[in-house]
């Protein structure tokens, strides 16, 4: 009768050892499933900003390059300007040598 006796309480505190290692089994296994979860959260959201602040910096080179073309189109323009404006100088400088050769020839 003792060993039987001694036996079941053999049994009841194996099966007790055991429920407790399976109850910390399973609380590991979740706790390693919010980590993993967490872990993909926060990759999410490097991979967001990440996303964010290359759109970001691609919007500042369009708009570099869109000032840097607007630039030399206004450049462009004055330099015209600056040609049509020596040409005119120069055309009445000839227009007006012309009138004093002109001039000196009939008198």
């Amino acid at each position: 009768m003792l060993a039987l006796s001694i036996s079941l309480v053999s049994c009841r505190e194996t099966t007790d050892k055991a429920k407790d290692a399976a109850e910390q089994a399973g609380e590991a296994l979740e706790e390693t499933g919010e980590d993993l979860k967490e872990a993909g959260e926060d990759m999410m959201d490097a991979a967001e900003d990440a996303i964010d602040n290359a759109a970001e910096a691609g919007e500042d080179a369009m708009n570099s390059a869109k000032e840097a073309g607007e630039d030399a189109i206004e450049a462009v323009k004055e330099a015209g300007e600056d040609v049509k404006d020596a040409t005119k100088d120069a055309a009445d400088k000839v227009s007006e040598k012309a009138k004093e050769v002109k001039e000196a020839v009939k008198n």
